[in-house]
C-alpha cells in the first residue's frame, strides 16, 4: 500500500504542476482527492492490513493528502497570478507617456472669426445676444414681414421640421425676440448657425454661419447705418478700405442695400481677382427696419426707427484667411486646422 500511496502522490504533483487552468485543477482534485478519487478509495482498504501497519499507513496518508492540497494551492494561486498579469498586460494604460508627445488643439478659423466679429461691435457699443436655432414660422418670417409667397418659405428651399416649426433660415429671429423681449433702445448682435437647402460646392453649404446687428432708437437714420458699416469695416480689414452701398430689396428693412467692399488684393485699384472693378465680393446685406416689422414687435414706428444689417461668417472667415472651398471649414481635416 506504502508503493501505491507513493505513486498517486508522485502522479497528482505532476499533474497539478502542468496544469494551466483553473477547470483543469479541479479535475485533478476531485481525480485525487474526490469522494471517488484515487486516494479516498485506497484509504478505504484501510481495514484490510494489518493492525500494527494501520498508523504508519496512516500518516503517510495523512502526509501525501497534506502534500497534495498544499500543491493544489500553490497551482491555484499560480495560475490566478497569471490570468491578472495577461489581464493587466491588455488593459494596461502607459501613464509613462512624454508629456512633449502631447498634441493641442487648435482654435477653429470659424471661432476665431467670430468672437473678433464680437469683440469689434462690442467695443462700439453693441450687446451680444443668442437664440434658438429651431425657430417658429412667425419669428423666422411673419413678424419680419416676409411675404406670404416669398421663395425662402417654400418646403425647397427651408427645413421645416413641422408646419410651424422650422430650422432658422437665418439669425433675424433672434432680433425679434428681442424687440418682443425688451424695450429701446437696443444695440444688439447675434451670430449662430443658419440652415437653408443648398446644393454643396466651393461657395455653398446647407448650414451656414451668420451675424447680425440691430439698432433701435428715437431719431436712427441711414447715415447712423452707413457710419457704423464704413467703421466696422475699417477695423476689420484696414484703414484704406472702402465701401459701397448698392440699393437692394429686404422685405424686413426699408430703404435696403448691399455693401461691397475694395478688393482684398490691390485694395481698389483693378486686377484680374476683381476684374478690373476694385471692388470684391458682397458682403452684407443692411437698411433701415421696416416699420411693419417694429410694429410686429410692439414698437411704435413713430416714435422709434432703426437699422439691421447681416452678414455671412463663413464669406468673411475665407476672405480674411484666403480660404478658397467652404467645405473647408467643416470637414476637421487637423492638416488645415493646424494652420490657425
Amino acid at each position: 500500500m506504502k508503493d501505491r500511496l507513493k505513486k498517486i502522490r508522485e502522479d497528482a504533483i505532476d499533474n497539478i504542476k502542468s496544469a494551466n487552468n483553473l477547470d483543469k485543477l479541479e479535475e485533478i482534485r476531485v481525480k485525487y482527492m474526490g469522494k471517488k478519487g484515487e486516494l479516498t478509495l485506497l484509504l478505504r482498504e484501510m481495514g484490510k492490513i494489518a493492525k500494527e501497519e494501520r498508523p504508519i499507513i496512516g500518516r503517510l496518508a495523512n502526509e501525501i493528502r497534506e502534500e497534495i492540497e498544499k500543491e493544489l494551492f500553490l497551482a491555484k494561486e499560480r495560475i490566478k497570478e497569471e490570468i491578472k498579469a495577461e489581464r493587466i498586460e491588455k488593459e494596461k494604460i502607459d501613464i509613462s507617456i512624454s508629456k512633449r508627445s502631447r498634441r493641442l488643439g487648435h482654435r477653429h478659423p470659424l471661432l476665431i472669426t467670430i468672437d473678433e466679429l464680437e469683440d469689434l461691435f462690442i467695443s462700439m457699443g453693441f450687446s451680444v445676444v443668442e437664440g434658438p436655432e429651431i425657430e417658429t414660422v412667425e419669428n423666422n418670417f411673419d413678424a419680419l414681414n416676409s411675404p406670404e409667397n416669398h421663395p425662402s418659405r417654400d418646403l425647397t428651399d427651408t427645413f421645416y421640421i413641422t408646419e410651424d416649426i422650422l430650422l432658422r433660415t437665418h439669425t433675424s429671429p433672434v432680433q425679434i425676440r428681442a424687440m418682443k423681449e425688451m424695450e429701446p433702445p437696443l444695440k444688439i448682435v447675434s451670430a449662430g448657425r443658419t440652415f437653408r437647402f443648398d446644393d454643396v460646392d466651393d461657395t455653398h453649404s446647407p448650414m451656414f454661419h451668420q451675424l447680425e446687428g440691430l439698432v433701435v432708437d428715437e431719431n436712427i437714420t441711414m447715415a447712423n447705418l452707413m457710419h457704423t458699416i464704413n467703421i466696422f469695416i475699417k477695423e476689420l480689414f484696414g484703414k484704406d478700405m472702402k465701401t459701397r452701398f448698392r440699393p437692394h430689396y429686404f422685405p424686413f428693412t426699408e430703404p435696403s442695400a448691399e455693401v461691397d467692399v475694395s478688393c482684398f488684393k490691390c485694395k481698389g485699384e483693378g486686377c484680374s481677382v476683381c476684374n478690373g472693378t476694385g471692388w470684391s465680393m458682397e458682403l452684407l446685406g443692411c437698411g433701415m427696419v421696416h416699420p411693419k416689422v417694429l410694429k410686429n414687435c410692439g414698437i411704435d414706428p413713430e416714435k422709434y426707427s432703426g437699422f439691421a444689417f447681416g452678414m455671412g461668417i463663413d464669406r468673411i472667415t475665407m476672405v480674411k484667411y484666403g480660404i478658397d472651398n467652404i467645405r473647408l471649414l467643416f470637414e476637421n481635416d487637423n492638416r488645415f486646422l493646424e494652420q490657425f
